[in-house]
């Protein structure tokens, strides 16, 4: 299966360029693959660029989770991620994220620095 870079999924995302959207979605229409890093990239340039709030981010991430023709590297840890980020927004989706994967691979506490994150379980502030 092919994947999708960050410009590609911002895109899809955005719709802010016709053309670019038009050969974003052309591309996936076969299939394509979403990683964690560009979900988590894709996720920093909505908020920093475009100052999407983190409901309206966690609905993004919702909406790439039910896609027909993109398949997000471990969904289900996403989505664990998505919930947590709508529970504690301020932590940011790729502190979540980070969370989840470690929780999915069996690699728990997580140590953090982070207050925060710190709280959560899974989580062990240092």
């Amino acid at each position: 299966m092919r994947a999708v870079d960050t410009s590609v999924l911002v895109r899809l995302l955005t719709r802010d360029d016709p053309a670019q959207v038009a050969a974003a979605e052309a591309f996936v229409q076969p299939g394509a693959w979403v990683s964690h890093l560009v979900l988590m990239e894709s996720v920093r340039v909505l908020d920093s660029v475009y100052g999407v709030v983190p409901e309206r981010i966690a609905d993004f991430v919702e909406l790439l989770l039910d896609h027909d023709q993109l398949a997000v590297q471990d969904a289900d840890v996403v989505k664990a991620a998505v919930s947590q980020y709508r529970k504690h927004p301020r932590l940011g989706f790729s502190d979540c994220l980070v969370l989840e994967v470690a929780r999915g691979a069996g690699h728990l506490p997580l140590g953090t620095f982070d207050r925060g994150l710190g709280k959560l379980s899974g989580a062990q502030k240092l």
